[in-house]
């Protein structure tokens, strides 16, 4: 599939093209047919070349359940738009409930035995000042009080994890997105502690991500015209689908890969498309206009009077003679859906048929009528 490319203005005169040869006879005039010839157009263009590639959301995450316990519910629409935060998947929590009110009790109780072990140390300090207790008496005191400071401190660490545990039966949306089908049903039980178990997947969509990769002398062209007083520009490039969406959309180029592929001597591209109506999926794939190259003097002619057989593309030229020349020719890409790049196979000053090919055939004397 060709890309579009954008021209300023095309302008021509109808007139009656003369041919040498007595080509101004009357009687020669009535017996040859008339066809409509044009000049190429010669503009300035930026040249595109098309690339396939797949789209990918901006964030994609699997929802994961990371406890043992039934699924209780899924309090959710799937394929939904959901908000960052919101409950997706709830697993039933009595015994890590039960976890952290045991952890919140440990921790009590070891707060209760530090209090009495500062006490009991800073009597034992007083009494060794009046010679009422020894010296390995403070010491045993003052090793059970730094004791009792390290079990406030394992206490707490175990009722923060039992409250971390707790947590985890309670699945939110770590994002603003759409969630995909519950994997399981309510009541199914769920063995998360040994293994993360996927619930669902949610995707970012909001803006997706336009993956495909490009050759490296193509970066190369890139890299060459972007050191030119015009440049390229790589914001809005079309995009395209295999079909025509409600909408159309295009890209802008966010990430060249630092290095090739040495492999396939590629290197990968990405782009980012606001999806504002939400049409777009992740995993669809799509053809994108890159542009790469400008040429100043690019030869242009219309698009629908290009005609295809096995031999390739071919245009039909009309010489100094008024005879029919059938001229195999290069093509490049679309210019403002109606005409096309020539590259190689005729010149500014070949007139060519634009009407009536099916009526002509090669060696054919017309009469050509130059139009717009």
């Amino acid at each position: 599939m060709t890309a579009p490319y954008y021209i300023s203005a095309i302008s021509a005169l109808a007139i009656f093209a003369g041919c040498s040869g007595g080509e101004n006879k009357d009687s020669a005039h009535s017996q040859q047919p008339t066809v409509d010839v044009a000049f190429p157009e010669t503009d300035s263009v930026v040249l595109y070349k098309t690339y396939p590639g797949h789209l990918s959301a901006n964030k994609e995450v699997d929802l994961v359940a990371r406890v043992d316990g039934y699924l209780t519910s899924s309090p959710y629409k799937s394929g939904a738009l959901v908000r960052k935060g919101q409950v997706l998947f709830t697993i039933d929590d009595k015994q890590y409930r039960d976890a952290v009110t045991q952890a919140q009790a440990a921790l009590e109780t070891a707060r209760a035995t530090n209090a009495y072990a500062r006490q009991h140390y800073e009597a034992v300090q007083k009494a060794l000042k009046a010679d009422a207790v020894s010296q390995m008496e403070v010491i045993q005191a003052k090793s059970a009080y730094e004791n009792s400071e390290a079990q406030i401190r394992n206490a707490e660490a175990s009722l923060h994890s039992a409250q971390t545990t707790l947590g985890y039966c309670t699945v939110r949306a770590p994002f603003d997105g759409h969630v995909t089908d519950g994997i399981y049903n309510d009541g199914a039980f769920l063995a998360g502690a040994a293994s993360p178990v996927v619930l669902a997947t949610i995707f970012d969509d909001a803006v997706m991500t336009a993956i495909f990769s490009i050759e490296d002398s193509r970066y190369l062209d890139i890299i060459n015209v972007n050191h030119d007083s015009i440049g390229v520009d790589f914001s809005r490039m079309p995009v395209r689908f295999s079909e025509e969406l409600p909408h159309s959309y295009t890209a802008d180029l966010t990430y060249m890969s630092p290095s090739v592929n040495a492999n396939t001597g590629t290197m990968t591209i990405k782009a980012k498309i606001r999806n504002v109506h939400n049409e777009l999926k992740s995993g669809m794939y799509f053809t994108i206009d890159l542009p790469y190259a400008t040429d100043a003097h690019a030869i242009l002619v219309k698009d629908a009077a290009i005609g295809s057989d096995q031999r390739g593309k071919y245009l039909y030229v009309v010489n100094d003679s008024c005879k029919v020349v059938y001229t195999p020719v290069v093509t490049g890409g679309l210019v403002a859906d109606t005409m096309r790049i020539v590259t190689s196979g005729i010149g500014p000053d070949d007139r060519y048929i634009t009407k009536a090919m099916l009526k002509v055939r090669p060696g054919m004397a017309v009469t050509p009528v130059t139009t717009k």
